[in-house]
């Protein structure tokens, strides 16, 4: 499939863009409602629609959107700009999208979503130009490693803790002892794989016997499966996205008996229609996924069952989260200047000041233009970034599969 670009239509402004020599954005321009373009927040939205996260990438853009509504209809004297760029959850394609925003004039981006993705934007286009990115569900460890001068960011926890809380499940909940693990091999998969073996041996004297990388888009998993059965652990994790879990697990429960073992999921394989695609009705799942406990979920979830006539899902939260912060620091910026954004990322999110939630979004945006101090308080929980851009604490759902989806057992705070 090709590149797909979409502009909004909504406040659209002709802007004159360049980068100069340090790499950072310079802006001219009006705003076709006559706005000036200090009035004008300019946002690019880099997301993988298609691809290996078509099944839960359109709705995680929905959230995003839905931040950006929220601040076009306050009569608070601003507009949105934004510019959607398809990754196709494609590292090649993330950078090329990237790159059309930072030539286009963006100075930030909500995005990527693929933790390859965002860590080959961010080092090959995000930091060089001095352009602010969140990504609402990049969660690989080495995004914390990435020498990025502050300018990266993200609303997910870290797979450190992920991994970490899957190991304790198995050990502590399921009381396994022996663990097998068949996982995407990208950063995503990679961290995870390797976080939940740190933990599950050397934390909790279990044993994973294989470690089987796979790659997306093959016709079968067969023999990834049966190499990482071989020695019959007691417990499989299945790490990856809905693209390829459908056939991995379909897979299994054609080809092998063992239909009740138990088997363990992140965040990435949580998908309610996933049972019908495989055609069974995968109760021997549960997994974890980041949670969504913040003060405003009821508004957030309500605005967007109105909005798409739908109930939210995986990442959704963190999509709107990541898109308000943004908005957010563009306006306690006081211009289209990633540098100036920067600074004013965790600004708008520490404790104390005025409280903004996604019930008083377009508000809080004109208080932190005004100069107020303001505290954002996330939809999916406290969005409090520590000195690497990640969260400083979360918090997760622990859930099962049903015959017709998903359903939460209960939240575990890391």
């Amino acid at each position: 499939m090709g590149s797909v670009a979409m502009h909004d239509t909504v406040s659209r402004r002709t802007v004159m863009k360049s980068i100069g020599a340090a790499g950072a954005v310079g802006l001219a321009g009006c705003s076709t409602d006559g706005g000036s373009s200090g009035n004008t927040i300019s946002m690019g939205i880099l997301m993988g629609v298609t691809g290996g996260l078509s099944e839960v990438g359109p709705a995680i853009r929905d959230a995003a959107e839905l931040a950006v509504k929220q601040v076009r209809d306050a009569d608070n004297g601003f507009s949105v700009d934004t510019q959607f760029e398809n990754t196709e959850t494609k590292p090649s394609r993330g950078v090329s999208g990237a790159e059309a925003l930072v030539n286009g004039g963006y100075p930030m981006i909500c995005g990527g979503l693929a933790s390859s993705v965002t860590l080959q934007v961010a080092e090959n286009v995000a930091i060089p130009n001095q352009t602010v990115m969140c990504s609402p569900s990049a969660t690989s460890p080495d995004v914390s490693s990435l020498e990025d001068n502050d300018f990266v960011y993200r609303t997910p926890p870290t797979d450190k803790l992920q991994g970490s809380l899957l190991a304790q499940i198995a050990a502590e909940r399921l009381e396994k002892e022996s663990a097998a693990i068949l996982f995407l091999n990208n950063a995503y998969g990679n961290g995870l794989s390797n976080g939940f073996t740190k933990t599950f041996e050397e934390e909790y004297g279990g044993e994973v016997l294989n470690q089987v990388s796979y790659s997306a888009g093959r016709s079968s998993y067969t023999s990834q499966l049966q190499n990482t059965l071989d020695g019959d652990p007691e417990t499989l994790v299945i790490i990856g996205y809905p693209e390829s879990g459908n056939k991995i697990f379909r897979n299994f429960y054609e080809n092998f008996d063992r239909a009740d073992m138990d088997i363990l999921v992140p965040d990435g394989l949580r998908a309610d229609d996933l049972p019908g695609n495989v055609g069974h009705d995968m109760t021997n799942v549960r997994g974890t996924n980041p949670s969504s406990a913040g003060p405003g979920i009821e508004y957030f979830k309500s605005a967007y069952q109105d909005e798409y006539d739908s109930a939210p899902g995986p990442f959704n939260q963190q999509s709107f989260d990541a898109a308000a912060v943004l908005m957010l620091a563009r306006a306690a910026a006081g211009e289209d200047d990633g540098t100036a954004i920067r600074d004013q990322m965790r600004a708008v999110t520490d404790s104390g000041g005025e409280a903004v939630g996604p019930e008083n979004l377009g508000e809080g945006v004109s208080l932190a233009a005004d100069g107020n101090e303001i505290n954002y308080q996330g939809v999916s929980g406290p969005v409090e970034f520590d000195d690497n851009g990640d969260l400083a604490s979360a918090v997760y759902n622990y859930f099962r599969y049903t015959e017709n989806g998903t359903e939460n057992i209960e939240q575990v705070e890391v």
